[in-house]
């Protein structure tokens, strides 16, 4: 074992100019920060390694400085193929201006492509994708145009499309775990999430290269019991250990917070407990709409997309609902409660954890019953972006993933973005002060969702706002619920890029969706709430 002991700055020192290095990390949940950390001072101070290829599945940063923005620096690396790009704006900068190669794929996609290069398959074949901007007649994931090389093909079998992702050969991996025994086998039960780690090692090991593993602590011998090895030792070159007592910021089991048992199952999270009601707003009126179609469901399985989709449970809670859902990640935790912010990609008390590669298995397979998903731009097609506005490099992350494969998906968000003020009074909604971006536009800027694609597979699409619901049909988007005290000239088409279609008079929202107190949910199914 003493062989395979290195600090952070030795095994550093064994990348190449030219190299494929690879990470692990979703956000900062199991992002080994002290390796991309001392790679980075590595080159400031020598101008080596150079030229690399960097390939991240999640998105790995905390938005300024943490994670792959360690890795922003031109000259030191040439291509990115990431899955997310917005929590790295250090690199998004340099694909905006054409410094870098880059490439946006779907993060499942790029999860499986691990495990077809560790078993030595020639492509990864997927519909993930499929007439959207990683379709190659629409781009082929690429970001800029200094980037050129086709790694997207569309192909057929069987008279239905597919595309075909071509694979690329890692020399280097890192990855992170909680323990490493003297034979280099690694356990994770402080970190939250496994994520690829097992692919990412195959991978790199049967292309010849060598995985680096960032732990924080060591036992004896053959000393972690069989059951609890993640990552085996055979699989592991180099261990770097990094002791968070004296140097915290680089283990950390989220960018976010240090060490949480809840999320790593040492103690039961007591949600009853600590539970509170939000209060009234704009994410609140959403999130009670978007409510209504649990009831569609005696249970169902359910992925909640970051920001104010997240306020879904928290309304279902408070309706005695949850019950009802159990809620997933893409990062592989199943029920409990997600976390958000800087420690997405965790779950309070998860019933399980599995691999993120599998958990793709499962949504790709429509094992999603319901997605609630943010929406930053939607068009008269019915169009979703939510990856690139301007200079602003979101990605996609595992949003093509989710959305392509779920069986209903209900889009939550404001109707208009900037500032935009709202009150809810006497059971209906006022606008206060009007935002200033529209976000029903005539055409989408990057073309995340396709309503086509949706149509062809006959799935159900909801558009839910705090004023009006949208829904997609064969002929284009309807405009089938608005909320009381709303002008519908004034407050909803004036705010539109184009006209929806709809007929006269347009229902109502639920008027308890705009009431103080519990709308009751929990009574029954109600099932003639929910459009079919």
């Amino acid at each position: 074992m003493r062989s395979k002991i290195l600090t952070a700055r030795e095994a550093v020192a064994l990348i190449k100019d030219g190299d494929c290095v690879v990470s692990a990390g979703f956000v900062g949940c199991a992002h080994p920060e002290a390796l991309t950390r001392a790679l980075e001072q590595r080159f400031l101070e020598g101008g080596h390694p150079r030229d690399l290829t960097v390939v991240y599945v999640a998105g790995q940063g905390d938005g300024k400085s943490m994670g792959a923005n360690h890795l922003a620096h031109e000259g030191m690396v040439r291509r990115v193929i990431g899955g997310h790009w917005g929590l790295a704006p250090r690199l998004g900068e340099l694909a905006n201006r054409g410094a870098i190669e880059a490439y946006n794929f779907p993060q499942g996609v790029l999860s499986h492509m691990f495990r077809d290069i560790a078993a030595g398959k020639p492509r990864t074949i997927t519909s993930v994708g499929l007439h959207t901007f990683v379709d190659p007649r629409n781009g082929g994931g690429k970001l800029n145009d200094r980037t050129t090389e086709d790694l997207v093909d569309l192909i057929e079998f069987d008279g239905k499309q597919y595309l075909s992702y071509r694979p690329f050969r890692p020399d280097v991996a890192f990855l992170r775990g909680t323990t490493a025994d003297e034979w280099g086998n690694v356990s994770m039960e402080q970190e939250v999430v496994w994520l690829e780690a097992l692919a990412q090692a195959m991978a790199v090991k049967n292309s010849g290269g060598i995985v680096i593993c960032q732990v924080m602590r060591l036992a004896k011998g053959k000393g972690i019991n069989q059951h609890f090895v993640k990552i085996p030792g055979i699989l592991v070159d180099h261990i770097v250990v990094v002791d968070p007592a004296q140097t915290p910021e680089l283990h950390m089991q989220t960018f976010d917070r240090a060490y949480v048992p809840y999320f790593s199952g040492q103690v039961e999270y007591p949600e009853d407990s600590l539970f509170e009601p939000m209060d009234m707003s704009v994410r609140k009126v959403v999130a009670r709409r978007a409510s209504f179609e649990l009831l569609a469901f005696d249970r169902c399985v359910v992925n909640l997309g970051i920001g104010m989709p997240e306020a879904v449970a928290n309304v279902a809670k408070e309706e005695g609902i949850r019950d009802r859902m159990t809620l997933t990640v893409e990062s592989g935790p199943i029920g409990g409660l997600p976390a958000s912010g800087l420690s997405f990609g965790a779950s309070f008390s998860p019933e399980c954890v599995i691999d993120q590669p599998y958990m793709f298995d499962f949504y790709d397979g429509g094992g999603l019953d319901i997605a609630f998903l943010g929406a930053a731009e939607v068009d008269r097609q019915g169009n979703v972006n939510v990856s690139r506005f301007g200079p602003k490099l979101a990605g996609c992350g595992g949003f093509i993933n989710i959305t392509q494969n779920a069986k209903r998906v209900a889009y939550c968000g404001s109707f208009t973005a900037g500032k935009l003020e709202v009150a809810v009074e006497n059971g209906r909604l006022r606008i206060l002060r009007e935002g200033s971006q529209r976000k029903f536009v005539a055409s989408v800027e990057h073309l995340t969702f396709s309503a086509e694609y949706a149509l062809e597979r006959r799935q159900p699409v909801l558009y839910i706002t705090e004023r009006a619901v949208f829904e997609l049909r064969s002929d284009g988007l309807w405009l089938t619920e608005i909320a009381p005290g709303v002008d519908l000239q004034r407050d909803i088409l004036d705010q539109m890029e184009f006209a929806p279609l709809f007929e006269e008079p347009v229902p109502l929202m639920d008027a308890r969706i705009f009431q103080e107190g519990l709308m009751g949910l929990s009574a029954g199914t109600d099932r003639e709430l929910v459009r079919s």
